[in-house]
């Protein structure tokens, strides 16, 4: 017999090579190969039963060992995407995640592309479950604008003192890559390094002073800090969030997550996760989740909650230190984070909400939605769509991948068009030039079920991690 023929009788792959052997041993004693098959059918519908047995407890032992076999959905779970076109990559990744025994709703935004596990740009409902790749590797990533109370643009992005401040805050306050940190005097604080949290686990006890020194920093990749104009549509909404008038403000609008302790606690995680699931094919095994109700599924929930506020932290300190140094007040504060978990109700269900580059956009909920370094980035807030689960892009998303995009452009193309948009770039790699993103404007029109448009944020000085750093988005 064929290893095809025996896995089709329910023998797994691990134990075939305990079959062959005995499978030569009982032909050469003259048993027929229908006999053989109704035995080993018998063999693996019930292995516990022949682990005595002297002539099949071998293989018998061989199957109960191995991992079970893997079982989809009798019918993939339901999902919508938004927009035509979609990369096709990020569609096969979703209908992927759709097949899962553990999901039960899914949704694929206009910025879609793809990732590891689940798509950049998808949206998973499960039930009881929580799969650490679909929470994404930087763990509660996050947007922050915050609009002061300085000059109005005109002034401040001209040429002069105010400018000059502009940029030495910048400066001073931020760092950014993969190994960015601040030392000494400089070290940031904040109530989230005194999180009790952080000694609960031994994978979070380890990274405590990781913590300390990252607060306040800034990742690579597409993370970022600049500062922009930024308009509210009508005098309403102005005096709805508190801000003087509707005319332009001058505003600091950040991204970045959970920097070094989140791709430890998300690599921690995930292997383990891949460990309890073996039986996963291999297009599914960064798909590989935790049950809830067990205590490895707890604590990667309590991990993934302490990452979100100490990404929210990083925010805080990067938006504190910017004010201060400049002697600003903020007006308005918004955020949202959008590689996340969260418990929600859909369909009078509790479920587990995976957003991975995702932004949450229930009825009412603020959020923010970017562009590129020289494309507009919009405040918006949620309408509550019940067939996105909530749900909304995260920003334009990338039309091309890293490699692609260095190879294809050259810096003198990117100045010319950051010229044209009247963008400082103060630092930033080829890889995040605007024309490697989708156009963030008809990415917009294609979500306009989704979420409401309250405010538009043009970027006027960006920074960047510098080239070299590779991409930790």
């Amino acid at each position: 017999m064929k290893a095809s023929e025996l896995t089709a009788l329910g023998v797994p792959v691990e134990a075939l090579e305990k079959a062959f052997p005995l499978l030569k041993r009982l032909a050469g004693r003259g048993m027929e190969t229908e006999e053989m098959r109704r035995r080993i059918a018998e063999v693996a519908a019930n292995p516990v039963a022949f682990l005595d047995d002297p002539e099949w407890s071998g293989l018998a032992a061989a199957i109960a060992a191995a991992p079970p076999p893997f079982r989809p959905r009798a019918s993939p779970a339901p999902w919508r995407s938004w927009g035509e076109g979609l990369e096709e990559g990020s569609v096969r990744q979703m209908e992927a995640a759709a097949r899962l025994p553990v999901a039960v709703r899914g949704a694929l935004m206009p910025d879609a592309h793809q990732g590891y596990g689940l798509p950049i740009g998808g949206v998973l409902a499960t039930e009881n479950a929580v799969i650490p790749y679909a929470v994404g590797v930087d763990i509660a990533c996050r947007m922050k604008l915050t609009v002061l109370d300085l000059e109005g643009p005109e002034t401040a992005f001209a040429p002069g003192r105010l400018h000059d401040r502009l940029v030495a805050a910048l400066h001073a306050e931020t760092r950014f890559g993969m190994g960015a940190e601040f030392r000494g005097g400089a070290v940031r604080e904040h109530p989230v390094l005194d999180d009790p949290a952080w000694k609960e686990l031994a994978v979070t006890r380890q990274l405590r002073d990781r913590a300390v020194q990252q607060l306040g920093t800034s990742g690579s990749g597409n993370h970022f800090v600049e500062y922009g104009s930024i308009t509210v549509h009508s005098p309403e909404l102005a005096k709805e969030l508190g801000l003087p008038h509707t005319g332009a403000f001058v505003a600091v609008l950040s991204h970045s997550g959970s920097r070094g302790p989140g791709a430890r606690v998300a690599a921690h995680f995930s292997k383990l996760a891949e460990r309890r699931h073996p039986e996963l094919p291999q297009e599914l095994r960064h798909l590989a989740w935790l049950d809830l109700d067990q205590e490895e599924g707890q604590e990667y929930w309590h991990a993934m909650e302490l990452m979100g506020r100490f990404a929210s932290a990083n925010h805080d300190r990067i938006h504190h230190h910017i004010g201060r140094t400049l002697g600003a007040t903020a007006l308005l504060s918004v955020e949202n984070h959008h590689n996340f978990a969260w418990i929600e109700e859909h369909d009078g269900r509790r479920l587990v909400v995976h957003r991975k580059g995702a932004t949450p956009a229930g009825a009412g909920v603020l959020g923010l939605i970017p562009g590129t370094m020289a494309d507009a980035a919009f405040l918006v807030r949620g309408k509550g769509e019940p067939e996105s689960l909530r749900s909304a892009s995260h920003g334009a998303g990338r039309r091309m991948s890293r490699t692609e995009a260095k190879r294809r452009f050259t810096w003198d193309e990117a100045r010319q068009l950051l010229a044209e948009r009247q963008v400082e770039l103060l630092s930033g790699d080829l890889d995040e030039v605007p024309m490697a993103y989708k156009d963030i404007h008809q990415v917009m029109a294609l979500q306009e079920d989704l979420v409401e448009v309250l405010g538009t944020f043009h970027p006027r000085i960006v920074k960047m991690a510098p080239p070299g750093e590779r991409a930790e988005d």
